[in-house]
């Protein structure tokens, strides 16, 4: 039986993001937020240490990272990470893959920890857990569970009454839902809503959140909904990736929860807008990595027929 090539590990810099964002385009699992121009833009603010695994000259998988004093990070600074997998990287290479990246963590003695989150099965275009796997053989423990919430568009649940009750008055208010670039107009309205619930600020500005729309247009959308004013009173901004229409931010007025504002927005994403897509996610509703649930939140996303499904994060201790 031949020898399997090993597997060799190169750290990531700038010479190489084409073949990167190439690898990311065409693996079972990379999104749009894992290109290089999505993890660059707020570089300054992070040690990037990302990782391209090579068996023989075959690229087979990257891992997205930054480093701190004594842990590698996949990743901070964004909703998800570990390990991107090419089409043909199989569990055996996995298995090759998590092992060698385990002996190159231990040959960094400064390095006590490894924190990976893994891209939610939903956004892979093809069955894509051999990492669970392969670091569950290294006593990966999980740390966090975050539940969203997911319809699966082509068969999803009927709207509950509440839902279609408030769709049916927003119908009749003659409101107006805009697909624009206007993310100031809407910032105002996001950053009211997190100071007046949770004392908090959205994680992007306004600036990045355009920086980030210009960059990746096809991804990366806005939708308001305005009254007969020209006053935005609720909108989303909606992550698009290949498989799933991700809602990343979402914030109403009291004008726009009193007339049903988001519902009739939501149904036109859902049944109109995205309705090609696979999934939509209507995002996380719990706080403290999971452990609290936002009932009423998670009650309202309910209501539209989406369930659970969870944002992991794991942690390896490093054993030497």
């Amino acid at each position: 039986m031949k020898e399997s090539p090993t597997i060799n590990i190169v750290r990531y810099e700038p010479s190489l993001k084409d073949s990167w964002n190439n690898f990311v385009a065409h693996s079972r699992n990379g999104t749009f937020l894992l290109r290089r121009e999505f993890m660059d833009y707020h570089a300054h603010r992070f040690n990037d240490h990302s990782l391209l695994f090579y068996k023989g000259a075959e690229l087979v998988a990257l891992l997205p990272a930054e480093r701190s004093e004594s842990a590698l990070w996949s990743h901070r600074g964004l909703t998800y990470g570990g390990l991107l997998l090419a089409p043909k990287t199989t569990a055996a290479t996995t298995l090759q893959i998590v092992s060698t990246l385990i002996d190159y963590l231990r040959a960094d003695t400064t390095i006590e920890k490894f924190v990976f989150s893994p891209v939610p099965a939903f956004y892979a275009t093809y069955p894509c857990e051999e990492e669970r796997y392969a670091f569950f053989r290294h006593g990966a423990v999980r740390t966090q569970c975050k539940l969203s919430s997911v319809i699966p568009l082509a068969e999803r649940y009927p709207y509950a009454n509440l839902r279609r009750r408030k769709i049916r008055n927003f119908e009749k208010s003659g409101l107006q839902i805009v697909e624009d670039e206007r993310f100031d107009l809407f910032w105002a309205v996001l950053a009211e809503n997190l100071q007046q619930r949770h004392h908090t600020n959205p994680v992007h500005t306004v600036e990045e959140i355009a920086l980030l729309h210009q960059r990746f247009p096809e991804h990366i959308r806005l939708h308001r909904v305005t009254n007969n004013a020209g006053q935005t009173i609720a909108g989303a901004v909606v992550f698009e990736t290949t498989t799933t229409a991700h809602v990343q931010y979402i914030a109403s007025t009291e004008e726009g929860r009193n007339s049903g504002a988001l519902d009739g927005l939501f149904d036109h994403l859902i049944g109109a807008r995205y309705a090609h897509k696979r999934y939509f996610d209507f995002g996380i509703s719990v706080e403290q990595g999971g452990w609290v649930l936002n009932e009423g939140l998670i009650h309202q996303k309910e209501g539209f027929g989406a369930r659970g499904a969870v944002y992991e994060t794991y942690e390896i201790t490093i054993q030497r």
